[in-house]
């Protein structure tokens, strides 16, 4: 009688399965200085059969490498329905890893996941981290500077994602100013102001965006389910 093979471990997921993967983070914001670290990203495709068990494989995994986090491919599709900021801007790094045939049909599907949508993902994003800074502010009398940068960042990115219906996520010649929010040069009124300017840019841009109303679910759902149907055949 034979048994089925050992249920493989999260981190032998990622190293035998990953079928994208990418530096994120600062570096692909193009906002990294000396002290960056390196933050990868990946998604892996746990093997069908995995499934027809009764111990599902993880929908994420931590690791191995320090600052690496992965996502079956099933989870990371859904995020990025949703408009996930961290979802959708993995598939728009511009520090790609490794993609394999699997991993660059998901690239060719970016514009799939892309919606009008992210005007209140992202926003809400940023509220959330806006609302810790003022928090942090009001206990320590200083905002995190790397965090306020980086609502900076994602507002502005979500406006002009609706404006042009491309995702972005290099900085370009808003580095400098960035990054003095970061290092704690700017007045926090004048942080609290470009906040608040960036979200009625957002605004203004979502009503003419060239981004259809939701995502093509459709697309997505084909793709999935062939590739399932594909690992299950190799078995």
């Amino acid at each position: 009688m034979s048994t089925a093979p050992p249920t493989p471990s999260g981190h032998e997921l990622v190293t035998g399965h990953t079928v994208y993967a990418c530096v994120m983070g600062s570096r692909a914001f193009g906002l990294a200085t000396e002290a960056s670290d390196t933050d990868r990203r990946g998604v892996y495709l746990a093997p069908t059969a995995l499934f027809w068990r009764f111990e599902k494989p993880p929908t994420h995994v931590e690791g191995p490498r320090e600052e690496e986090f992965s996502w079956e491919l099933e989870r990371f599709c859904e995020l990025a329905l949703r408009a996930n900021p961290t979802a959708l801007e993995c598939l728009h790094s511009p520090l790609v890893e490794h993609a394999d045939a699997t991993g660059r049909e998901l690239l060719a599907l970016r514009d799939a996941f892309l919606s009008r949508e992210v005007h209140g993902t992202y926003v809400r994003y940023a509220t959330g981290q806006l609302k810790q800074l003022r928090a942090d502010r009001a206990r320590h009398g200083a905002p995190r500077g790397k965090q306020a940068m980086h609502v900076l960042r994602l507002l502005a990115c979500a406006r002009d994602l609706l404006r042009t219906g491309e995702l972005t996520l290099e900085v370009g010649t808003a580095r400098e100013e960035l990054l003095a929010v970061r290092r704690g040069e700017v007045p926090w009124e004048t942080v609290e102001h470009r906040v608040a300017a960036l979200s009625a840019e957002a605004e203004a841009a979502l009503p003419g965006s060239p981004l259809p109303a939701g995502p093509d679910r459709a697309r997505v759902a084909d793709f999935l389910h062939r590739t399932r149907r594909a690992s299950a055949l190799r078995g």
